[in-house]
Formats: structure tokens, sequence, C-alpha cells
């Protein structure tokens, strides 16, 4: 009787630098199967800015508020194609009236088209908002990656500056320091905002470069012999900005209110330039007489400020791994 033979062994690579004795046929179908090393192409592993993607696209709520948020920079930059009128073409014989063929949204107090002024105050909101964000969002966000990269003295001088600025109340300071500028441009408005506006950005970043740069990549590539500029800006930069970009985010929402706030106070934005803000300022005294001069302004103002709100919500929601 013929002896039994032992089937034919192979040794294949376990990929942690060693190997495991397999018969061949075990062998072969190991390396044929899915992502094996001559099967189908393996699974690209995804980042966390893709995954963030990828739930960004299937959540409604990123969905709605962003086609809300392209709609008001679409009006902000050409608001003629919905509005043809005027926002300072003015008529008193029109005073206060309601809505009228041409005119949805009525008269305000001097007779000007409120739909055509609702219309034209996106501009400024829009356009307040995003520099103000841009302006916080890269001095703190420079500031506080320094700071918490570096540490030291730095890091002790910056932290004591940012309570500083925290103690100051910024309607307060806004009525202090707006009430001296004459200029009715945007600039001033959005310097003070960016003035008061940096320290929370700056102890967000600082925070989260200080736990990027203990993570053991951080420490591999300081090993290999990187430099401080190639560690800040190839390792630690890509996987700390998630929660400045979160915060800048929800916090332009927050200049598009504040401007509002300041410009009704009269410290802001002051006439002719067309704001919801004076807008509603003009108006408050006319609500019981006519209410539309207050509510349409107003519930842009609102609808703006909430588009921006959820629109941060969703992408803090897509790029915290502990929300998953």
């Amino acid at each position: 009787m013929p002896e039994p033979q032992e089937p034919e062994r192979a040794i294949a690579a376990t990929g942690m630098g060693g190997a495991m004795d397999l018969a061949t046929s075990e062998a072969t179908s190991l390396e044929k199967a899915p992502g094996g090393p001559e099967g189908g192409p393996s699974a690209p592993a995804r980042s966390l800015w893709s995954d963030a993607w990828r739930d960004l696209r299937r959540n409604p709520v990123f969905i709605i508020s962003g086609l809300v948020i392209l709609f008001l920079v679409v009006i902000s930059l050409w608001p003629s194609l919905i509005a043809s009128g005027n926002p300072l073409d003015c008529d008193l014989s029109n005073a206060q009236k309601g809505s009228a063929p041409g005119h949805p949204f009525g008269f305000n107090e001097q007779g000007c088209d409120v739909y055509t002024r609702v219309v034209y105050g996106t501009r400024v909101s829009v356009t307040v908002g995003v520099c103000a964000t841009l302006g916080v969002a890269i001095i703190g966000s420079v500031l506080g990656g320094l700071a918490g990269f570096f540490g030291g003295a730095w890091d002790a001088v910056l932290s004591r500056i940012t309570d500083i600025f925290f103690a100051i109340p910024v309607v307060l300071g806004g009525l202090v320091l707006l009430s001296v500028v004459t200029s009715s441009t945007v600039w001033p408005v959005i310097g003070f905002m960016v003035l008061l506006g940096w320290p929370q950005i700056s102890r967000i970043a600082r925070g989260s470069v200080i736990t990027a740069k203990q993570n053991d990549y951080v420490q591999a590539a300081r090993a290999l012999g990187a430099s401080n500029p190639r560690m800040l800006l190839r390792h630690i930069t890509p996987n700390a900005i998630a929660p400045v970009i979160v915060v800048a985010t929800i916090a332009l929402g927050t200049y598009i209110a504040l401007e509002a706030t300041l410009s009704y106070l009269g410290v802001g934005l002051k006439p002719p330039t067309v704001s919801w803000g004076i807008d509603i300022s003009a108006a408050s005294q006319y609500i019981r007489n006519a209410p539309h001069m207050l509510l349409w302004p107003a519930g842009a103002l609102a609808v703006t400020v909430l588009a921006f709100i959820m629109l941060g919500d969703a992408v803090r929601d897509a790029l915290d791994p502990k929300l998953r």
C-alpha cells in the first residue's frame, strides 16, 4: 500500500515580519483573496476628511443649510437677479404702506421698498460675517498654534493676553470703540470683531495643537530630524485644524448677528449703508402700525444666522470621531 504523501507546504508572509507554514492550496487561496497580494485592490484607507465629506453628503441638515447659504451668497454677489429696484429710491407718499403689486414686502417709514432693502442687506451681512471669520480664524490659529507648539514663555504671555480680551464684554466694547468711528463702511465693524474674536479661536487652536503634538507620528518625525516648520505644516496642522473649522463656522453666524446688534444700537454700520440691523432699528418704533417693516429684515437675519449655526453643527458632527 503506498504511503500517504504529505501535502506540499508553502511559506506565507504574516504581514508582521514573520511567516507561517501553510499548505500550497491554502497559500494560493490566501494570495487570491480580495485585498491579498495578488487579489483585487484592497479598500483604500479613508482619511478623516473623506469620512467627514461622506457623512456630510448624507446629512439633510448640511444639505438644507448649505443650499440656504449658497442662495445667500449668490444674491449677495448679484442682488439684481431677484431685485430690480434701488434700495435708496424712496417715495414718501408710500411711507409705511403694506404689500403692493411689485412690492411684496411693502414700504418702510421713508417709502423705500422693503423687499429691495432686504435683498441688498444680504451683501453687507455676508461680507461682515465672512471677512470677520477669516480674520479671526487666521490670527487666532497662528497665535494659538505657535503657543501650543512651543509652549514656555510664549504660551504664558499669550494666555494672559487672551484672558484680558475675554474679560471685555463684546457689546459694551463695541459701544465704546465704535462710537468714535465716523466711517460708514464695514471695515471698522470687521476690525472690531477680529480684535475681540481671535482669543476664542486661539484657545481652541492651542489645545488642539497640544493634543496633536503628543501623538506618536509627531514624535517619530521629531526623532527622524524633522524641522519645526515641517512638523507644524505637514504633521500637526492637518490633524489639529478640524476644531478650528467647526468653531469658525458656527461663529460666522454669530458675527452676522453681532453686526445687526451693533447697527441696531447705532454704533455699527450707518446710513446710507443698507443693513438689516439699521432697518430693524428704524422699524422698531413703528411695530404697531407697520409690523412688516420689522418682520421681514428680522426674519432674513434669523434665517441667515440659523443656516450658519446648522452648518456648523453638521460639520462638528462629521469631524468628531466620538460622535460616529
